[in-house]
Formats: structure tokens, C-alpha cells, sequence
């Protein structure tokens, strides 16, 4: 029915809304319907499947368990690929495009060399100039500093829900209804940084046009442009010198008294790790390399399921210079395969490059933003992403939101610069 309603609109009159609308509903119509139901259906068993044997096989540490579950999605994955290509488009290309669509894989193979070759010979130095300071800060203290901190960004309890989840995740049932949660670990302070990250997503969903309501245009463009928004306010945000001084007092307020320079180095410090998900913002984007590169060559079948896990060994070694004890914090670590989901990697690290060239294109047009951050005043950087960034919706591709939000296609300088203080380097 959706494929006959929009053959009646080809050649129709419409206007800049409207035609946007259609635009957006045609291109998610074509990408779903040149997939054969029969695979599609393949593709659904096979995701439950493979997530079923990724979780007994990473409590087990059992590779060779899961390889055949792994091969299936590979190969069911490939055979998508081929069917939604656009003409040009690679197989992985075309994966890629169901989570940033216009992006190449021959611009991201540039981008992410030039990271690798900046970033790999930074961990070294960086971790000696800026070690990982631990705290031991009890879980009640934490829930206290991540309410008072919310609390200070506008998340009241009349249209936002804060809860607790084994892994922080964001979910908006409308424009005032949001759900963010994080975790807490009992002497860690990730909690202050998760549960901003889930809040740069949420204020990127409330903050779309109201007029794309439920149409094809209501919602974030793409992956990368949404992990971007939460990176900036993990990163730039959380992570800065001047905010640290609102999270310490929030934590006194919750019971655990820290200075804010101790908390600071305790938020940025460089700690290489086999696991991506507790990684520092230095070597985090270069796990993401890792696994673009891998994935890369598992569709274009460059690289075997069988040699996996040798693969990523060698890869750690390469970029982060550790050795990965075993496949469980190796190949294993990660849902994302095993769920089917290839092409989403890239996203993490594209979200980290984009973040911070846009805060150092906000910091330009607003000024800096340190002596308000000291005191938790936020509202000039929400209102610049507002009409930067989130009204635009899926309107704009990522690309396109780029280079209208900043004036520049995406680089690394921003994000290269954002880092130089960790590695004591110049601006």
C-alpha cells in the first residue's frame, strides 16, 4: 500500500515540507522492499539466534561455539547487501547506509587512517602525562550527583524518567516523555559521564522541528549525528575542567567530598583497555577503528570468521600496544555482530570527530563556555544545538548537517585538539 501511495505522488506538486516528507518515506520504502521477505525473515531468526549463542559464548569464553552463529550473520548480511546497493555502492556501503546514509567507505578508510596515525602513537605519551586516577565513590553518592547534575540541565520529573538499567540507554515516547537511565558501579564514576552522554540523545529528539511530528522527517538523521550529540556532552560537557566543579559539588551533596581537579583527572585520564566500553576518549575512538576495519573485511570477504579472533589481537597490539588476554575481552566483548548489525561501528567514532567540531564551531559564534559551565549554566549550548543541529530532524543527511551546522565538511582537527591537553601537546 505504502509503494502505491507513493507512485500516486511521483510527479505531484508539493511543497518544501511535504516533499521532504515524501523523499525520506520513499527511500526507507525502496530500502526495505528490495529485501526478499524469505531473507528478511532469515535475517530476524538468525539475529535471535546469534545474540542467544553470543551470550553463552562470551560466559564461557568459547569462540569456536559461536563462529557457526557468527558465519550465518556474515553471510545473510552480505547477501542484504547485495539486494539494497545503490548503484556504485559497495556491499559494506550499502550496510552502512542503514545507520549514516551518503556515507563511502573510501572516505572513512582516509578518515580513520589519518585518526590511527595521529591517535597510536599518542597512547603512550598520554598515558604518562594524564594516568587514570580512580575514585571510590559509593553508589548512593553517584544517584545523588547524577539527579542534582540532571536536575541542573532541565530533566524535571513532569515529562522525564531517570532509572537504572544494566546498560545506560535513552527512549522517548514523545517530545514530553523522555526515559534516560544509567548504571552504577559500586567505587566508579561512569555514571556521571553515561548519564549525560543518554542526555545529549534525549535533547536531540526534544528538540526536532515540532512540525515533522509523526512523519518520516520526525527524529535524528543518523547514527553518527546521535552519538555525536551524546559525545558532546560526555566529552565536552562532563569531561571539561569547568564542569568538573558541578559534578564534585553534587557529589558532596551526595555524601563523598573531591576536589574538582581530582575529579577531572579521574574523568579524562588515559588507561589503555582491552574493553571499548570503559575505554578513556583518547584510545576510544582507535577500538573503533578496529572493529570498522574488521567488519570492513568480513562483508567484502577479506577476512575469514575463523580468523577473527587472531585479527583483533593483532589489531590491539597495533593500535592500543596491549595484549588481549582472551576472546571474551577480545571478539566477544561486542553485541553488535552477533545481533547482525554491521556498518554501526563507525558511528561511535564519527560521533566523537563530529562533536567536537561542532562545540569549537558553537564556541566561535557564543563564546567560550567555561565560566558558565563552572556554574552549570547550560542553556546557551542547548539553544545553539537546537537551531544548529537537532530542528533539522532527518531533513538534512549527515553530511550535509555537517557542513551546514559548521560551514565545513567533517575533519579531525577539531577532535585532534580536544585531545592535545591529555598528551601534553599544543594546541
Amino acid at each position: 500500500e505504502i509503494g502505491q501511495w507513493l507512485a500516486e505522488l511521483d510527479g505531484a506538486e508539493l511543497d518544501g515540507l511535504d516533499r521532504d516528507i515524501v523523499r525520506l518515506a520513499r527511500r526507507d520504502w525502496e530500502r526495505v522492499s528490495r529485501v526478499p521477505q524469505e531473507l528478511a525473515v532469515e535475517i530476524a531468526r538468525a539475529s535471535t539466534d546469534g545474540q542467544e549463542s553470543w551470550q553463552v559464548a562470551r560466559a564461557n569464553d568459547d569462540f569456536a561455539g559461536y563462529a557457526p552463529a557468527l558465519e550465518r550473520n556474515v553471510k545473510l548480511a552480505a547477501e542484504r547487501a547485495r539486494c539494497v546497493a545503490l548503484e556504485g555502492q559497495s556491499r559494506y556501503e550499502a550496510l552502512l547506509s542503514d545507520y549514516d546514509f551518503g556515507l563511502r567507505g573510501a572516505d572513512l578508510r582516509v578518515l580513520f587512517g589519518a585518526l590511527e596515525q595521529e591517535l597510536a602513537p599518542m597512547v603512550g605519551e598520554a598515558s604518562a602525562h594524564s594516568p587514570r586516577h580512580r575514585l571510590a565513590v559509593p553508589g548512593p553518592a553517584q544517584q545523588a550527583a547524577v539527579a542534582g547534575t540532571l536536575a541542573r540541565l532541565g530533566v524535571e520529573p513532569s515529562s522525564w524518567r531517570g532509572d537504572v538499567s544494566a546498560h545506560p540507554f535513552s527512549t522517548w515516547i514523545g517530545v514530553d516523555d523522555t526515559r534516560i537511565t544509567t548504571r552504577y558501579g559500586d567505587g566508579d564514576v561512569e555514571s556521571l559521564l553515561s548519564s549525560l552522554h543518554e542526555y545529549g540523545h534525549s535533547l536531540y529528539e526534544r528538540q526536532v522541528d515540532p512540525a515533522f511530528a509523526r512523519t518520516s522527517l520526525a527524529g535524528g538523521t543518523s547514527m553518527s549525528i546521535h552519538e555525536s550529540q551524546s559525545k558532546l556532552w560526555e566529552n565536552h560537557v562532563a569531561r571539561s575542567p569547568a564542569f568538573a566543579h558541578v559534578l564534585s559539588q553534587e557529589l558532596e551533596n551526595g555524601g563523598f567530598s573531591v576536589s574538582a581537579g581530582e575529579l577531572h583527572a579521574s574523568l579524562v585520564g588515559v588507561e589503555p583497555s582491552p574493553v571499548r566500553v570503559s575505554a578513556d576518549p583518547l584510545t576510544y575512538p582507535l577500538h573503533i577503528i578496529l572493529r570498522f576495519e574488521l567488519e570492513l573485511a568480513l562483508i567484502e570477504g577479506d577476512l575469514a570468521v575463523s580468523d577473527l579472533p587472531a585479527a583483533w589481537r593483532d589489531g590491539m597490539r597495533r593500535l592500543i600496544g596491549i595484549d588481549v588476554p582472551s576472546d571474551a575481552l577480545g571478539c566477544l566483548q561486542d553485541v553488535h555482530w552477533a545481533a547482525g548489525s554491521f556498518g554501526y561501528f563507525p558511528s561511535y567514532a564519527l560521533g566523537c570527530l563530529i562533536a567536537a567540531q561542532l562545540w569549537e564551531k558553537l564556541e566561535a559564534e557564543t563564546g567560550s563556555r567555561e565560566e558558565d559551565l563552572r556554574t552549570g549554566e547550560v542553556g546557551a549550548i542547548q539553544r545553539w544545538l537546537g537551531e544548529h543541529v537537532h530542528r533539522y530532524g532527518r531533513r538534512l543527511d549527515t553530511n550535509e548537517l555537517i557542513e551546514t551546522a559548521t560551514g565545513r565538511p567533517l575533519e579531525a582537527g577539531p577532535f585532534l585538539r580536544y585531545l592535545a591537553p591529555l598528551a601534553c601537546r599544543g594546541s
